[in-house]
């Protein structure tokens, strides 16, 4: 098996000098001429190509800053290190109006995946299927909420009478969804963990799960999973392209996606999350 040492070294053309495991996946590597890198092994070829072609499609916006890819293969995912400091009102305003003009770069469509990037990827360690279509509530419907409700109840997380609530909203959607909007580039794994606050007074995003898709679902899980100052990373985004009205009391619909997904990985406290958040929208 190539070590990670090697498979650095042939990834960048560079010498090691020198590693630091951060994880089982992860490491910090040194190269011969100073830089500092990440490497990532992935046991999923899809993952990594997935990942690579994310990062390279949202850098190809020239908006939100991410780490560049240095080179991937079937196992390894070579990306620069972030140095990080401390987040600032000011960084999120920044930031605000970088992810706005981001989504506004757009895809081809709902579900599209990233050119070079393969239909089945992954959020995290979810598989995750990207189906292009041009509908919004259906395509949110069959490819995001109900193949990862299908899986809990499979597994016993959700129980079938339980779902139907679930089920009811997916017909909803066409009323619940809001006005239309045309499919935007979306990070698509936008939790606090992937938003890196860098020592230069900017922010990276991280661990794409990028695909075409309503610009709502971000910004829902910014909200889900908490992100420092982020009334002012909301107004820099409105500053540059206003919401929606009503955009509130679409977060938990946009919700819905993410808590299935950490009701598959982690268990009934995220599926009971998403029930409550399903209910609402129904009550609503």
């Amino acid at each position: 098996m190539t070590t990670r040492t090697d498979a650095v070294a042939r990834l960048t053309g560079r010498a090691v000098t020198g590693e630091r495991p951060l994880s089982g996946a992860l490491a910090e590597v040194t190269l011969d001429d100073g830089r500092v890198v990440i490497v990532k092994r992935v046991d999923d070829p899809g993952a990594t190509r997935a990942e690579a072609a994310g990062l390279r499609w949202l850098a190809g916006a020239g908006t939100v800053r991410v780490p560049a890819v240095h080179g991937h293969d079937a196992h390894w995912l070579v990306v620069d290190r972030v140095e990080q400091g401390r987040p600032s009102r000011e960084a999120a305003v920044r930031f605000g109006r970088d992810l706005a003009a981001l989504h506004a770069a757009g895809a081809p469509a709902f579900g599209a995946p990233p050119p070079g990037g393969p239909a089945d990827a992954y959020i995290g360690l979810a598989p995750m299927r990207n189906e292009p279509r041009t509908d919004w509530p259906g395509w949110y419907a069959e490819h995001r909420v109900l193949p990862y409700l299908r899986r809990a109840v499979d597994q016993g997380t959700v129980q079938p009478g339980e779902a139907t609530d679930v089920e009811r909203l997916c017909e909803r959607l066409p009323e619940l969804a809001g006005s239309a909007e045309r499919p935007a580039r979306l990070h698509g794994d936008l939790w606090n963990g992937n938003v890196l606050w860098a020592a230069d007074g900017d922010v990276r995003l991280i661990d794409p799960a990028a695909h075409g898709g309503h610009r709502e679902t971000d910004l829902a899980m910014l909200r889900l999973f908490g992100c420092p100052h982020l009334d002012e990373v909301l107004d820099g985004y409105q500053e540059k392209a206003p919401l929606a009205d009503g955009w509130t009391d679409r977060v938990g619909v946009h919700q819905l996606f993410p808590l299935l997904v950490h009701a598959v990985l982690f268990g009934r406290s995220y599926a009971e999350q998403a029930l409550a958040v399903a209910r609402t929208a129904l009550a609503g």
